[in-house]
């Protein structure tokens, strides 16, 4: 069929036609961002997953969402090499930037300008063409204490927000990557805009340890956000998610076919996009059937191998590259630790290091105590494929 008209889109972060079964956390986030308007008390949230699972799709829904209802937004990845200050300011700056031409926030948000001025001098931040023409206020966001600095700045923004007469979101994709230090900050702004009832939400996603990793920053954290698991969808989500796009463009698909994607992909939403995208290209006209999946599914394996797969294998050490081959010789996980060490011929104790390395990478995460797991799915399968 017709290429251009392909309805599928398969990359990082981009939009699928259909955002199937997503809807309770969509609906959640919605009335929270409603409620926070009102001055009643809402929940922030923390979007935990495994790579591939429509987070970063989710978190610029509800980005959308917020600004249609009055909330000005700041969408801040955060990398493994830059500090969380850095990512902030120019954010908080361009916020602010537009509330200043709010005649009844005007004062407030001078006070937020002077807050951000100072957090700036601070943090030793450089600021290249973001420059505020105003003196940083003494004693605000000043101290040098991220935990202390981020919570006086989120408070001014959140006053001049309310000012305004809207409120103000920030949304983080890749929490796993912020530092210990510079979550707890987080937590700790977002539990001060909450007893001050101010119109601020934060909306995170990460890595599923994230959850374990809010808790042990802040113990009070469990309470201040929700952790919706992002997952895979079930059969019949997934086959909408195939069906709605198809037929949305005038085509059809036939069960087998849809059925057939469903299993190969095992609901995983990154893996729908792409086996819709090659199943449509096989197809010479409608329905959609289950010898144009079979065609689809070996062109989908290549660029999931050549891509997807692959970069993230690249980033190993050789010794690194060992420990989640030896994962993957045990068959599907949550794996054991102890079990991988055995494969290995090592002692559990001096493969510490290394697992741990490989968590940072973002490669590997600890489900439960003693055990680990591949954050992206179908990995294992990979390695099998093309490295034992």
């Amino acid at each position: 069929m017709d290429a251009v008209r392909n309805p599928f889109a398969p990359g990082a972060g981009s939009q699928p036609p259909e955002l199937a079964g997503r809807d309770n956390i969509i609906s959640t986030a919605d009335i929270a961002l409603q409620r926070v308007l009102a001055g009643k008390p809402s929940q922030s949230q923390m979007l935990l997953g495994l790579r591939g699972v429509g987070k970063t799709v989710l978190l610029n829904k509800i980005e959308e969402i917020a600004e249609g209802h009055g909330h000005l937004t700041s969408f801040v990845e955060a990398p493994e090499d830059r500090s969380l200050v850095e990512l902030l300011y120019p954010r908080v700056h361009q916020v602010l930037r537009r509330l200043s031409a709010v005649e009844g926030a005007k004062a407030a948000t001078y006070s937020a300008l002077r807050a951000l001025r100072a957090f700036a001098s601070a943090f030793k931040i450089e600021v290249g063409d973001v420059a505020i023409a105003v003196d940083p206020e003494p004693g605000v966001a000043d101290s040098g204490n991220i935990e202390y600095d981020i919570a006086d700045l989120f408070l001014r923004v959140g006053q001049a927000a309310q000012a305004a007469g809207g409120g103000w979101t920030l949304l983080v994709d890749e929490v796993q990557y912020l530092s210990a230090e510079e979550l707890a900050a987080l937590i700790v702004a977002i539990h001060r805009i909450n007893q001050k009832s101010l119109p601020v939400l934060f909306f995170g996603a990460g890595l599923p340890q994230i959850a374990a990793l809010s808790g042990d920053a802040k113990s009070y954290a469990e309470r201040l956000f929700i952790f919706p698991k992002v997952d895979a969808l079930d059969i019949a989500a997934a086959e909408e998610a195939i069906r709605q796009p198809v037929e949305a463009e005038g085509e059809t698909i036939d069960q087998a076919a849809l059925s057939a994607i469903v299993q190969s992909t095992k609901g995983y939403p990154y893996f729908l996009q792409e086996w819709g995208y090659q199943a449509w290209n096989a197809a010479q006209a409608s329905p959609i059937n289950a010898d144009n999946v079979v065609v689809a599914a070996t062109a989908a394996l290549k660029r999931l191998d050549e891509g997807f797969f692959k970069v993230r294998f690249d980033r190993l050490t050789p010794k690194e590259r060992e420990y989640v081959i030896a994962m993957a010789k045990l068959g599907t996980g949550p794996y054991r630790s102890s079990d991988v060490a055995d494969v290995l011929g090592e002692k559990l104790t001096a493969l510490g290091p290394r697992r741990a390395t490989i968590i940072n990478k973002g490669m590997i995460y600890s489900p439960a105590h003693g055990d680990i797991a591949f954050t992206v799915p179908m990995f294992e399968e990979y390695l099998k494929r093309h490295w034992m």
